[in-house]
């Protein structure tokens, strides 16, 4: 297949594009600079409001990742809009271009959040649940009504709500593994928050997996079925790096150190079914969080 990937140099994007590249697709970057491989490269400006949508003609299947990351930066009121933006103006552009070609590619694989489904305490979610409150939730809601043009022109859009992807090369996890090897790592607020995660070769198959199963469309929960609570992932990643988890982060402190984020990335939770995933066949490496930790870091039981 011919397969087009935004956010192709992110932790996720260069992962698949290895991973496709390996069985023998043949991958083209959307990029924002000016492309120099015209046969790998297709060019364009979010900024701008434009893309080469004629280089898009003839693509089997697009994989749009793209998106300013979240937790990038304290929540300004401008880094706000950034992350809106990036998400809901670059998905509608995308979407747009699809749906006027001439050759339409068969498939959509939209990024989404498990952040659509709000803070919910310990009620479980899957695909059928309703969005829930808060930034995130309201911008995962405009995010996946975006690919709508799309979807109406015919393309078959898989909206994959992602979790917090593990892996050391990025993300939270790679954040993470310093202060708990110094031994300051430990529960953040009451600790029965939810951690909905997904280890990095779980999403980057779970991808794979979606975009040739033409019986997934819609929502898709990106995330493994062993959900943890915040203190079962703090004592849980103590354990596998050999380290005592006792330096708690108190909810003000998180409050004061990440302001408005800390209550939607570290003091809420939600607890995400996989459903469409396991209901369609698919086989998780690594379903439960200690053996994929270990896994992850190369930490096996002595």
């Amino acid at each position: 297949m011919i397969i087009a990937i935004t956010g192709s140099t992110g932790m996720v994007g260069s992962a698949l594009e290895r991973a496709l590249e390996s069985e023998e697709h043949l991958v083209r970057r959307l990029v924002r600079r000016d492309v120099r491989d015209g046969d790998r490269e297709i060019r364009w400006d979010l900024d701008a409001g434009q893309i080469d949508a004629v280089e898009l003609n003839g693509v089997d299947a697009v994989v749009h990742l793209a998106g300013e990351n979240i937790a990038g930066h304290r929540w300004s009121a401008d880094f706000k809009r950034r992350i809106r933006e990036s998400r809901i103006r670059g998905t509608r552009l995308l979407c747009d271009a699809l749906a006027g070609l001439e050759l339409k590619p068969n498939v959509l694989m939209s990024a989404s959040a498990t952040g659509y489904y709000g803070s919910r305490g310990d009620e479980p979610v899957d695909e059928s649940s309703p969005s829930g409150d808060g930034f995130l939730a309201e911008v995962c809601r405009e995010w996946e009504a975006a690919t709508e043009p799309a979807r109406a022109a015919g393309i078959r859009v898989v909206n994959l709500r992602i979790g917090p992807v593990l892996s050391p090369a990025g993300g939270a996890l790679a954040k993470m593994l310093t202060p708990f090897k110094l031994c300051l790592g430990g529960v953040i607020g009451s600790g029965r928050q939810w951690f909905s995660w997904i280890a990095l070769d779980d999403l980057v198959s779970s991808i794979q997996f979606a975009l040739e199963n033409e019986g997934l469309a819609g929502p898709v929960n990106a995330v493994a079925p062993g959900a943890v609570t915040n203190r079962e992932f703090t004592k849980t990643l103590g354990r596998v790096l050999g380290r005592p988890t006792i330096f708690p982060m108190p909810a003000f402190a998180a409050k004061l150190a990440f302001g408005e984020m800390a209550d939607e990335m570290l003091l809420g939770g939600v607890r995400v079914e996989p459903q469409a995933l396991t209901a369609a066949g698919f086989d998780f490496v690594h379903p439960q969080l200690e053996p994929a930790l270990r896994h992850l870091l190369g930490r096996q039981p002595r």
